[in-house]
């Protein structure tokens, strides 16, 4: 029974991780579907937001009564940063990248986070570096690779690749998806997508920190949807002052984009993600991106009739490579973080004191030290004392 428990206990990070790449890709699809459809992406930040705070702040009320610590004026400013670096920026940089390039390519792109988030764990020493290692130097090759790999997605295009399950099936547009390939807003959302890295990078190293001293994670995703809902409703009254008919959401695709990426990409992933993070960081976390990207390249062919160029697809190798070529170099903090118990120590037998013919200089019987050994300044009872040995020397 304690072995299933333990193995479960592996498992459930990696089963965590994956299900809420597969929630991603969903939900890369159905925003650019209404994005392009005309939705407003402030709009859509703002109502997914709401609903994720409607969804998570029961949970949050019921499972951590009583279990949560008092907000300090620290804890709050930290979950200011959390809301302003997520819901706001995140979120708006990515949905207007995504707009401007495809779904495919965002999701790709996005495989740089894992080395944007190293990058800061080293900055502010979440991170270990040891460059005489095996492990730090794979963690440096790693990051640099995918930094070449997103420089190869956005300077190199080439000829379209053919999948053979969408054979046939880009023709349906062939207009939109070239004026999209050549048009200079493509780099824009490029540039904009990098940034949302950024500030998501971000978003994992400041979660991470705030669940240490406020460990409930279900009140904190209530309080970052919440905060972050008010102030991107800011935003956007300012930003669509002229158009107050952006708020209008009909029943199709965008009501069940909003609902859906409110329920699984803000309220269910800041909960999971900030659990794995507790248990095995920040990277570990964005080590998983590489999965989402092969599952929106393969729905967004189908059912967005999405191109995938040549330098995408090379690009998007290498960047996969470095990725974990960086997990690999994560593995050795994961055994550093266990507890050592080494065959030495396995071995070793414990000290027993003797005697000098029954006599003890402390008053002891039958031994020196009163039938005791001292070892590292600390005195332990003997575990078995041997028979009096002439001419012992007792410590």
């Amino acid at each position: 029974m304690g072995v299933g428990k333990k193995v479960l206990d592996d498992v459930k990070p990696y089963l965590m991780m994956v299900l809420l790449q597969v929630g991603y890709a969903g939900m890369y699809i159905v925003s650019v579907a209404s994005l392009k459809q005309g939705m407003n992406h402030f709009v859509l930040v703002t109502y997914r937001n709401i609903v994720a705070t409607a969804v998570m702040t029961p949970f949050a009320i019921f499972f951590e009564r009583g279990l949560r610590p008092k907000i300090t004026m620290r804890i709050f400013i930290k979950m200011c940063g959390l809301a302003l670096l997520e819901p706001v920026i995140d979120q708006n940089l990515y949905y207007l990248g995504n707009k401007l390039t495809s779904a495919s390519f965002s999701s790709a792109l996005v495989n740089i986070l894992p080395a944007v988030t190293f990058i800061m764990a080293i900055i502010l020493r979440m991170e270990k570096l040891r460059f005489r290692s095996r492990h730090s130097q794979a963690k440096v090759a790693g990051t640099m690779c995918t930094v070449i790999g997103a420089v190869l997605m956005i300077m190199y295009h080439g000829p379209v690749v053919q999948f053979p399950w969408a054979k046939g099936a880009h023709h349906a547009d062939p207009s939109a998806a070239a004026a999209a390939q050549s048009s200079g807003s493509w780099l824009s959302g490029t540039i904009m997508i990098i940034a949302s890295c950024v500030a998501w990078a971000g978003f994992f190293v400041l979660q991470s920190n705030t669940l240490n001293s406020y460990p409930a994670p279900l009140t904190l995703t209530s309080i970052i949807c919440g905060m972050g809902a008010v102030t991107n409703a800011g935003v956007t009254l300012v930003a669509e002052r002229h158009d107050m008919g952006v708020w209008k959401v009909g029943l199709d695709t965008r009501l069940f984009t909003v609902v859906y990426s409110g329920i699984v990409c803000s309220g269910v992933a800041f909960y999971v993600q900030g659990l794995v993070t507790k248990t095995r960081g920040p990277v570990f976390v964005t080590a998983f991106q590489p999965l989402c990207m092969l599952i929106t390249t393969f729905m967004g062919s189908i059912l967005l009739k999405e191109e995938t160029t040549l330098g995408s697809v090379i690009g998007a190798a290498i960047i996969v490579l470095g990725l974990y070529s960086l997990i690999w170099g994560k593995s050795s903090d994961i055994l550093d973080s266990k507890p050592a118990n080494s065959a030495a120590e396995k071995l070793a037998l414990p000290l027993t004191s003797v005697s000098t013919n029954g006599n003890s200089g402390n008053g002891g019987a039958n031994g020196c030290n009163g039938g005791r050994h001292v070892c590292g300044g600390q005195v332990a009872d003997d575990v078995e004392t041997p028979a009096p040995v002439k001419g012992a020397i007792c410590y």
